[in-house]
Parts: C-alpha cells; sequence; structure tokens
C-alpha cells in the first residue's frame, strides 16, 4: 500500500492509501478537508495539490487542459482527483475547505 505523507493547513499528515485509490478520496477518508467543487471531473482544479515527491503517474488529457488554462499553478501541480495512489507521495494540499469557509463540495466518485 502507497504511504501519503500531507502537508495540510493543520500540520502533516500520513496514512497508507489503497492501490489505485483516487488521491481526493484518500485525502478526504483520512480526515483531510481537501476542496472538490466539481466532484472530481477534473474540471475546477480545487482538488489540486503539489507534489513534493513520488510519481503520482501520467496526466490525462482532462487534466493536461485545465491545468494549461491555468496561470498560477506550478510545475508540479496536479488535481487529485486525476491522481491514483500507486506510488508513495509527499504532496502540499494547497486548499482546504477549513481554510477557506466553504464546503468542501460533492463526493467524488471512485
Amino acid at each position: 500500500m502507497p504511504t501519503i505523507t500531507a502537508e495540510t493547513a493543520n500540520g502533516e499528515v500520513a496514512f497508507e492509501a489503497a492501490e489505485d485509490r483516487k488521491l481526493v478520496l484518500a485525502l478526504e477518508d483520512n480526515g483531510v478537508d481537501i476542496l472538490h467543487r466539481c466532484g472530481g471531473n477534473a474540471k475546477c482544479t480545487t482538488c489540486r495539490v503539489d507534489v513534493l515527491s513520488g510519481d503520482p503517474g501520467e496526466i490525462g488529457d482532462a487534466e493536461k487542459a485545465i491545468l494549461s488554462a491555468k496561470t498560477d499553478l506550478g510545475d508540479h501541480t496536479r488535481l487529485s482527483c486525476q491522481v491514483r495512489c500507486n506510488d508513495d507521495l509527499h504532496i502540499k494540499v494547497l486548499r482546504q475547505a477549513s481554510v477557506e469557509g466553504i464546503d468542501a463540495g460533492g463526493r467524488p466518485v471512485e
């Protein structure tokens, strides 16, 4: 099982994730209130994370299209709704419901 280490507004969280699980769901299921306003459909970028280490896998067409439309993202920014947990990852969660004072959004489906 991959180990996910997430830097959050409340400190660092580390946990094991089921193989091939969406990162956004693994984060949410382990107490991280990550935003996911479009329900995990690669349309809004609210679930973005910076990948500090590990292999998040290849970027699909939908994710590539939405990320290329944004100008304020780093080279290691990915959408957690599009990343599958298949490798140990160290990430920084960029947007959280508790910090922004809004509802996280509809829970993405696996």
